[in-house]
C-alpha cells in the first residue's frame, strides 16, 4: 500500500480518506445514494467488491410492499436525470427475511445504513424499529423528502415541526443505533428544517434528495414521467447542493452527508469545503457503473494537488473557520 509522509507521520492513502461519523466507521467517504444499488443485488453493485466503498445505502423501505409509479419512471434531462420510481420495494418483511441477511452475510464488515419511508408517523417508527432491531445495519437514513410518492416523503420534510416530531419518534424505538434525516431542497428555508432534525435527535443529516422537476415529450406533447413530475439529479443541481450544506453547516453541528451532482473528486472536496463529513453518489453512475469506486481511485490525487493532508485535516479545517 503507498504510503506518504505527512509532517514527519506515515500516513497510508486508506487513513488519508477515512472519516468516522456516528455509527459509521468509514474507510473512504463515498457512497452509493439509496436505491442506485439496490439491496446489493443489481446490476451496479455487482461489478465489484462493495468492501471497497466506505458504505452502502440500499433503497428505500416501506412497511408494505410498494409497486411504484406508472412508466416511465426515468427520463434524462440533458445531463440530469428526472426519476419518479415511487419508492418501488418489496417491503419490510421481504428486506428483513431476504434482501439484507444475504447482503449482510457476503459482506459481514460493510457499513449499512437503511433508507426508512413510510405513509405516516406510525409506519416510519415501525419500520425503523424493526430495521434497528435486525442488528444488520450501522445507522437508519430517514427519508423525509422524496419528492415522487403521493402519501409520505416530502410531505413529512417540509414542516419544522413535523421534521422535530418525527425524527424524536423514531429516535425513542431504534436504540442506539444513529439516525440520519434526510432533507428536502423543495423548501423556503432549509436551516429551520436542519434545526428542527436535531431538535429532535437526530444524529446526522444526509442531503438534499432531488428539486422537483417536470418534462415534456414533444412528440406526444404530454408529460414524459409517468407521474408528470419527478425528482432531478445530476451536475444541475450541485451548486444548489453546496449552498444548502453551507447554509446548513453555519447552523447546526450535525455531521453531512452530501448528495447532489457529485461526478468527480473535485466536487467531492467542494462537498467537505461547504461542510460535508462523507459524501452519495447517485446521477453519477448513469455515466459510469463503477462512479464510486472511480472517485475513490481518483480522490487521493486531488488531495495531492491541493495539499490537503487527509479528509479528516479537512473537516477540522473548515470547522475551525465556522
Amino acid at each position: 500500500m503507498l504510503v506518504l509522509k505527512d509532517g514527519g507521520f506515515e500516513m497510508t492513502v486508506n487513513e488519508r480518506l477515512a472519516v468516522e461519523l456516528p455509527g459509521l466507521k468509514l474507510k473512504n467517504p463515498v457512497m452509493p445514494a439509496s436505491g442506485c444499488f439496490g439491496f446489493g443485488d443489481n446490476r451496479a453493485a455487482q461489478l465489484y467488491d462493495l468492501n471497497k466503498l466506505g458504505a452502502v445505502v440500499i433503497k428505500s423501505v416501506t412497511l408494505e410492499a410498494r409497486n411504484g409509479n406508472p412508466a416511465p419512471q426515468i427520463v434524462m434531462a440533458g445531463q440530469n436525470v428526472l426519476n419518479a420510481v415511487g419508492l418501488k420495494n418489496p417491503g419490510l418483511k421481504v428486506i428483513l427475511a431476504e434482501k439484507l441477511p444475504a447482503l449482510r452475510q457476503k459482506y459481514p464488515e460493510l457499513p449499512l445504513v437503511a433508507s426508512v419511508a413510510g405513509a405516516s408517523v406510525d409506519e416510519y417508527v415501525e419500520v425503523a424499529r424493526q430495521l434497528a432491531a435486525s442488528g444488520m445495519v450501522n445507522a437508519l437514513e430517514l427519508n423525509i423528502s422524496c419528492p415522487n410518492v403521493h402519501e409520505g416523503g416530502m410531505q413529512f420534510g417540509t414542516n419544522p415541526q413535523t421534521v422535530c416530531t418525527l425524527t424524536e419518534a423514531v429516535k425513542k424505538v431504534i436504540g442506539e443505533v444513529p439516525l440520519y434525516v434526510k432533507l428536502s431542497p423543495n423548501v423556503t428555508d432549509i436551516v429551520v428544517l436542519a434545526q428542527a432534525a436535531a431538535a429532535g435527535g437526530a444524529d446526522g443529516l444526509s442531503m438534499i434528495n432531488t428539486l422537483l422537476g417536470m418534462k415534456f415529450d414533444l412528440k406526444t406533447r404530454q408529460p414524459a414521467l409517468g407521474n408528470v413530475t419527478g425528482g432531478l439529479s445530476g451536475p444541475g443541481i450541485k451548486p444548489i447542493a453546496v449552498r444548502m450544506i453551507y447554509q446548513v453547516s453555519q447552523a447546526v453541528a450535525l455531521p453531512i452527508i452530501a448528495l447532489g451532482g457529485i461526478e468527480t473528486a473535485a466536487d467531492i472536496i467542494e462537498m467537505y469545503l461547504a461542510g460535508a463529513s462523507a459524501v452519495g453518489i447517485g446521477t453519477a453512475h448513469f455515466n459510469s457503473p463503477t462512479a464510486c469506486l472511480d472517485l475513490i481511485e481518483e480522490l487521493p490525487r486531488e488531495l495531492d494537488k491541493l495539499g490537503i493532508s487527509s479528509l479528516q485535516a479537512l473537516i477540522e479545517e473548515v470547522r475551525s473557520t465556522r
